[in-house]
């Protein structure tokens, strides 16, 4: 089906309202737009050749570049696909140190009972190495590492299906600051932890097991808004001039 001038403007003036690009904007880059086409399919132009084929693409990118979406629109978007990208890791963080905690799921310290004809009964505690500690450590360190490429990667990809300009800036500040984020992330899933066995010593695994992995990908959403709200400043749109990039 040939794209024609009225099907790319009504199509570009749809996802300027659904992106939330206000009235006046819209109406004033379809002008435009509509103007380009003209122009261009009377130079033997078709509407597909001039607008590459991807009228989405186009029309967000152009709305983006000249600052008529607020950054916000993509806050959600960032943490989203932030919080995916540290769910495993999360949990499986929270598998080991279940795994490599005193009693835990590798533990192999026993007890048994001596009863005696005279006397209270014997109680013999055996400590074994328990080889789920290395293992929790190693562990957290994989997890630390497959969060942060687990994390960038999804954040990049999320941004790209936009087709967000702002991408690579993204994708760079956040691999600038991730360590961070992930590191704090970290602290916090500790201090659950440490919190659980104060506050709660009988339901410790129970708090550390809900509340933690949690704290922890909520952390990671919230400091990728950050980077994301902080590398991609919202432009002032009243003095940009709405222009089609030569094609």
């Amino acid at each position: 089906m040939t794209l024609t001038v009225e099907d790319a403007i009504h199509q570009a003036m749809e996802t300027w309202r659904r992106l939330g690009v206000e009235q006046d904007a819209t109406d004033e880059m379809a002008e435009e737009l509509a103007a380009d086409l003209t122009a261009a399919a009377f130079d033997g132009r078709s509407v597909t050749d001039y607008i590459g084929g991807d009228i989405d693409a186009l029309a967000t990118s152009w709305a983006v570049e000249r600052g008529l979406l607020p950054t916000g629109l993509r806050l959600k978007e960032t943490a989203t696909a932030a919080a995916r990208g540290a769910a495993i890791p999360a949990v499986v963080a929270v598998i080991l140190w279940l795994a490599g905690m005193s009693g835990g799921l590798l533990d192999r310290d026993s007890e048994s009972m001596t009863t005696q004809l005279k006397g209270p009964p014997v109680w013999e505690v055996h400590h074994y190495p328990n080889p789920g500690t290395p293992l929790m450590w190693v562990g957290w360190a994989v997890c630390l590492v497959a969060a942060f490429f687990f994390v960038r990667r999804a954040v990049a990809a999320k941004l790209q299906r936009q087709h967000d300009p702002a991408r690579e800036e993204t994708t760079r500040a956040l691999t600038r600051d991730l360590p961070l984020i992930l590191a704090a992330a970290a602290l916090l899933g500790t201090a659950v932890n440490v919190l659980g066995a104060y506050a709660f010593p009988y339901f410790q695994v129970i708090v550390t097991v809900l509340i933690a992995p949690v704290a922890m990908i909520g952390a990671v959403a919230a400091g990728a808004a950050w980077v994301r709200d902080r590398s991609c400043s919202p432009l002032n749109a009243s003095r940009l001039k709405y222009r089609l990039p030569v094609a």
